[in-house]
């Protein structure tokens, strides 16, 4: 049976998904779950861990194997992430089969854990032009999880939350910061240093800048050079 009150959450780090599971943790236990995808850095995971730990998560680190998504800017140090504002189309910073394949492992977790809901952090109006950040795609998804599982099939419904989907980052920073969410941090940056620091000049941090500005907040963002 379905626990009701426990939800798994997608925690990669970054501002969006901490926000994700502050909205969570109003209403479920929650199980927070993150990925080593051989991405740049492993700031962001280490981010992950306090993240949870501020929010009473658990938390659960998987890994996967380095060739899984490679051939991205975020996976291969020998693409350059582009510093000169959003790309038009699909840009190199796309990681093949990302949400997919870390929302089948949330899935997976939330049937062995007994949890009928699950929670990612993705956003549809300042998203960089990823095709998997789209309603349309959550909805194809949750549809996918209740045809495919044990627990879909026995009418045990699961529910996968996209709480950020249409809200702009300054809404997203706001609804956070109302939740107690310690923006300081987190990790949104493509190319952090070892120690969490944001290059300040790639597509993600002028987004998540902009967001904080227009938020009307301090950006607690520590920066390599601005």
């Amino acid at each position: 049976m379905h626990n009701r009150n426990k939800a798994i959450v997608l925690l990669s780090g970054g501002l969006d998904s901490a926000t994700a599971l502050a909205i969570a943790s109003k209403d479920f236990e929650c199980h927070a779950i993150s990925f080593n995808y051989s991405q740049r850095h492993v700031s962001e995971l280490n981010a992950a861990k306090q993240i949870a730990q501020s929010f009473n998560a658990s938390h659960q680190l998987i890994q996967l194997d380095n060739a899984v998504m490679s051939g991205s800017a975020l996976t291969d140090p020998r693409i350059d992430v582009p510093e000169a504002g959003a790309e038009q189309g699909i840009p190199v910073t796309y990681v093949p089969a990302r949400n997919t394949i870390f929302l089948s492992h949330a899935l997976a977790v939330a049937e062995v854990q007994g949890a009928a809901d699950i929670f990612i952090g993705v956003n549809a109006v300042d998203y960089s032009g990823y095709p998997d950040c789209r309603p349309e795609y959550i909805n194809a998804f949750e549809n996918m999880a209740n045809l495919a599982t044990k627990a879909g099939v026995e009418g045990q419904r699961l529910t996968i939350h996209a709480p950020l989907i249409n809200m702009s980052k300054a809404e997203i920073i706001t609804t956070g910061s109302a939740l107690g969410v310690d923006y300081a941090l987190t990790v949104s940056c493509y190319q952090a240093d070892e120690n969490g620091r944001a290059c300040g000049v790639c597509d993600s941090c002028r987004l998540r800048r902009e967001g904080f500005a227009a938020a009307g907040l301090e950006d607690p963002t520590c920066y390599q050079s601005l």
